[in-house]
């Protein structure tokens, strides 16, 4: 007994030291930067019990409110500060939202020209905000749906709204969604699409529905790098932001504290907000693993259909086939993966677990699903081809593809597939017909090292997707978008 106290003290003196030490390394990483107005002031949004008894209109109100609210606290507060030009909140910036095209922090609905031929709800992912998903939203009202797109709240605002955001109020907001979609489409096909963190949301979402009769079954899932798994670190956010309890250590709350140039994302993140999006993830996982031990448990959930980068520095691609795929039953459900750019010749230069990872998704034995792999053509060869094994086969139908990867571009990324290269925010080739007030995907920046306080991979990363249009096409064959 007394070795058995003395490993368990061992054990919490040494998860004592490593919090402390973790503590002042967070510290230390953001010391450069104090916290702005933006990361203390908290709109007020409808928690969960409300936005249940909201309606759209409801919803919309409160919205408006909260901006009203706002910008005159950020007009308060930034009057007498000097003027930046890459500020969102400073209304002389030219990344201001009120100064663009058009402000899409805002939840809307977009409507057909005809009567609709069914609806689909659209849930962003962390930190965004509804323009992530604008270009999906674009195809399918061109298609004839109507299209809800919400902003979720703790988003679209400032990033201190996500420190008192909860996973619940997101799913709340969903179902809201959801009502307003089939109040605008009755009886019609209903679609869920879901990027990231909104991926999580709309399977939970139909999840919960196979149990309760009052909530919309979707007829379709689409998910655009679902998060599906995080890093474990996610876990223990809420302890490493206890020190934030104390004034003296308030940026203890935040894992990144950063400028706020991206006129639809913050950039600053929150302790809470992965600590969130842990907990979303962890109910998702438990409800798929508990309906799985059920024969029945999902034989009515709706077919998925999800694209995913194969390499992906945000969510767990293995995730997505061990926690979700593999417990789905055989209901016309696909997996498409893009590859890295093998053409390139660089294996010796990416990490070990891509080629494994790449194995372990397309291996034996078949699967209830279909798995398409796009990948190149081989070494030298950057054209595309795509592999797919359908449901229940181990062997791959191959079909030949009219794109080609990018020069220089080695991989896609998390947050690149929902938009396509013409982007004017994030597209490496911006369309000059809107104005964002800066174009993020064209950055390329070089210099020493350590200088710029943003990490030189957020100017390395892909922020467009180069086969955008190829993922429409298989999107309408896959979830008869007609």
């Amino acid at each position: 007994m007394p070795m058995r106290r003395l490993m368990v003290s061992l054990v919490v003196l040494v998860l004592a030291l490593l919090s402390i030490a973790l503590f002042g390394f967070r510290i230390t990483a953001i010391a450069d930067f104090r916290l702005e107005p933006w990361h203390t002031y908290v709109p007020e949004e409808l928690d969960a019990e409300t936005l249940d008894r909201s309606d759209w209109a409801d919803y919309v109100n409160a919205e408006a409110k909260l901006f009203r609210a706002l910008h005159r606290e950020m007009r308060e507060h930034l009057a007498t500060e000097r003027s930046s030009a890459f500020n969102r909140f400073d209304a002389n910036s030219r990344v201001y939202p009120g100064n663009l095209t058009r402000d899409w922090n805002r939840s809307y609905i977009a409507e057909p020209s005809q009567p609709p031929k069914g609806a689909v709800v659209l849930l962003h992912g962390l930190t965004d905000s509804p323009y992530s998903l604008r270009h999906l939203a674009s195809h399918f009202q061109a298609k004839g749906y109507v299209v809800v797109a919400i902003r979720l709240p703790g988003h679209g605002s400032v990033p201190a709204g996500l420190t008192a955001a909860h996973w619940e109020d997101w799913m709340a907001a969903t179902r809201l969604a959801v009502r307003e979609a089939t109040r605008q489409a009755p009886g019609k096909p209903l679609y869920l699409v879901g990027f990231s963190n909104g991926g999580a949301l709309a399977v939970k979402y139909a999840l919960d529905a196979l149990a309760t009769p009052d909530l919309a079954r979707p007829d379709h899932l689409v998910l655009i790098s679902p998060m599906i798994g995080v890093s474990r670190f996610a876990r223990f956010a809420g302890i490493a932001g206890l020190p934030a309890l104390f004034p003296a250590f308030a940026k203890a709350a935040w894992l990144s504290v950063l400028p706020e140039f991206n006129p639809f994302k913050y950039n600053s993140f929150p302790v809470n907000a992965a600590r969130q999006s842990y907990e979303l993830t962890e109910a998702v996982r438990q409800q798929l693993l508990d309906a799985s031990k059920n024969p029945e448990g999902l034989q009515a959930l709706a077919p998925i259909i999800t694209y995913q980068s194969l390499v992906d520095g945000t969510v767990s691609t293995a995730a997505i086939q061990t926690e979700l795929y593999d417990r789905l039953p055989a209901n016309g459900s696909e997996l498409v993966i893009f590859d890295t750019n093998t053409s390139l010749d660089i294996d010796e230069m990416l990490r070990p677990t891509v080629a494994a990872l790449r194995d372990r998704l397309f291996a034996a034995p078949a699967r209830g699903y279909g798995r398409t792999l796009v990948a190149t053509r081989g070494p030298g060869d950057a054209r595309l081809r795509s592999l797919h094994y359908a449901a229940g086969s181990t062997n791959a139908e191959e079909h030949l593809l009219d794109a080609s990867y990018p020069a220089g571009l080695f991989s896609l990324s998390h947050v690149a597939l929902p938009f396509p290269l013409d982007d004017a925010l994030y597209g490496q080739q911006p369309s000059q017909a809107e104005n964002y007030g800066v174009n993020l995907g064209t950055l390329s920046m070089r210099g020493e090292r350590g200088a710029l306080i943003l990490d030189a991979g957020s100017f390395s990363r892909a922020t467009s997707n180069p086969f955008f249009e190829l993922m429409l096409d298989n999107l309408d064959q896959a979830a008869q978008v007609r």
